[in-house]
């Protein structure tokens, strides 16, 4: 089996339709994907409707969190996307989303970057608006090569000279939302240092303390040796480890199964989770 744990969509900050996703995960060879949208479940009813046979549909989302001032992502797989506190918490991260970004904008008017709101909001789409979308609008105004040299200091990387703060989590908070909506929680990319400030080892043990299931160990972010450091962390811990590609389409270079689960990982993660279940592909429809 070859399976994927984190992808996004047009409901967030991917460049494919819910729809293209499923299609593309299977004809990348996938038995298995997540669709993990950051802090929305918008996508799951286009995925599903057009989910082909063959492929399975985990449902998830990417919750954005802040520890000790330093951000940090929380993939929740399988929850209940109706359990109520959840779910407002989810949305009171989206509705700042779009103030964050204007903020965002201005800083970089105020560095002589001619980037407007209305080419963010055109590059957005329907999707929840987010530096992605930023990123993509400087590369288009030739500021930056590509979306990835958009995250440093000098731009929008945490605590860049155009980064704005926006409503996140307590993770500690999210581990307790997600297990009281019957889903499972593994920290994405915890070493990703090109991304910034990345939070220390012994906080990753205090999470798992709290009831953490797992950390995404193979993933482009992370060189050959930090995912062998991570692995160790992982088995001194009790977390799981997962391995995806994190693609975005064609806004980020990595490719839908560049990075997979172990398969008895993933029976683990379903074995656990009572909120939802994996979506078998019975052969969507088209659209």
């Amino acid at each position: 089996m070859r399976i994927d744990l984190h992808t996004h969509s047009t409901a967030s900050d991917g460049t494919d339709t819910p729809a293209e996703l499923v299609r593309n995960a299977a004809g990348a060879g996938l038995d298995v994907v997540a669709l993990t949208d950051h802090d929305t479940v918008r996508g799951y009813a286009e995925a599903i409707a057009a989910l082909p046979a063959g492929l399975t549909l985990v449902t998830g989302a990417e919750l954005s969190c802040r520890l000790d001032g330093v951000g940090l992502h929380m993939l929740a797989y399988l929850f209940d996307p109706e359990e109520p506190e959840l779910a407002r918490e989810r949305e009171l991260v989206r509705d700042d989303r779009t103030p964050r970004a204007q903020a965002m904008i201005g800083k970089l008017q105020a560095l002589g970057v001619d980037v407007t709101w209305e080419q963010v909001a055109r590059i957005a789409g329907d999707g929840s608006v987010g530096r992605p979308h930023i990123a993509t609008a400087l590369v288009e105004l030739g500021v930056v090569p590509t979306v990835s040299d958009a995250f440093t200091p000098d731009w929008l990387a945490d605590g860049g000279r155009a980064y704005a703060q926006k409503h996140e989590l307590d993770p500690f908070d999210a581990i307790r939302l997600v297990k009281a909506a019957g889903g499972v929680t593994v920290f994405a990319h915890p070493a990703a240092v090109k991304r910034g400030e990345c939070v220390p080892e012994a906080a990753i043990a205090e999470l798992a303390a709290a009831g953490l299931d797992g950390i995404e160990v193979d993933h482009m972010d992370h060189d050959t040796d930090t995912r062998a450091r991570l692995r160790g962390l992982a088995a001194d811990l009790g977390l799981l480890t997962t391995g995806s590609s994190d693609y975005h389409g064609s806004r980020k270079t990595c490719r839908l199964g560049e990075y997979t689960t172990d398969p008895e990982i993933y029976g683990e993660i379903t074995r656990r989770a009572t909120g939802a279940f994996p979506v078998p592909g019975a052969g969507g429809r088209e659209g």
